[in-house]
């Protein structure tokens, strides 16, 4: 399959998995604003991953796409590559981890599996990059993920942040300042049934944040 595996393809293939987490097909729409193309380009490359051999998706026109397990095996190959890449950025090379995005959405697509064995093996074999978020094993396989959107919490309830949104490296910056990073304890001090804003006791922290929606839903915590 890898000489078919265009750098396209596996972009295609990361998102379908991405969107399909949610429990939902992947839109034409969502895959076309998330790839920054037009919906027809799309729904070409849609109906060319469903009729490659192996079959990497199953796509119903008006319905979205869905992997199939060769298509969830390479994205989860590449979702593996970019993980372990942030990880080793940031704990080798000193990137912050409002960098490493974008520097590994680069190299995911070009190292090759003796790379990241070796790399994987450097690091210790961590199970989590820095943002928190689960590492697919060696044999392709995502470890079960039990957390929860932040704001789902309410007055009184505790928990600890287990992962963070990596898209937007402005909400990074914003998360590593008042510090609600992967593994800190926070516990809700107050719901606004207005706005849904969270006034948050965050350890390690003097002041208690309030938060509102926009952030606390790109938030996961395990209670």
């Amino acid at each position: 399959m890898s000489e078919i595996m265009t750098r396209s393809i596996q972009d295609y293939l990361k998102h379908i998995y991405e969107l399909n987490e949610y429990g939902s097909a992947a839109s034409t729409n969502d895959l076309a604003a998330r790839l920054n193309i037009a919906p027809a380009s799309v729904t070409g490359m849609l109906q060319k991953l469903a009729n490659s051999k192996p079959a990497l998706v199953v796509y119903k026109k008006h319905q979205g796409a869905t992997l199939t397990r060769p298509g969830e095996k390479a994205a989860l190959e590449v979702i593996r590559h970019h993980r372990l890449l942030e990880t080793f950025l940031v704990t080798t090379l000193g990137y912050s981890w409002d960098e490493v995005h974008c520097e590994a959405d680069k190299l995911e697509h070009v190292i090759s599996e003796d790379f990241e064995a070796r790399m994987a093996k450097a690091l210790g074999h961590p199970t989590r990059d820095p943002h928190g978020e689960l590492i697919p094993t060696a044999d392709l396989v995502m470890p079960a993920d039990k957390s929860c959107p932040l704001a789902s919490l309410r007055t009184d309830d505790t928990a600890t942040v287990r992962r963070v949104s990596d898209d937007d490296p402005a909400l990074l910056r914003h998360l590593r300042k008042i510090g609600v990073v992967p593994e800190v304890k926070i516990v809700v001090k107050s719901y606004s049934e207005f706005d849904g804003n969270l006034t948050l006791q965050v350890e390690g922290q003097k002041l208690n944040v309030v938060l509102g929606k926009a952030i606390t839903s790109q938030v996961f915590v395990d209670k």
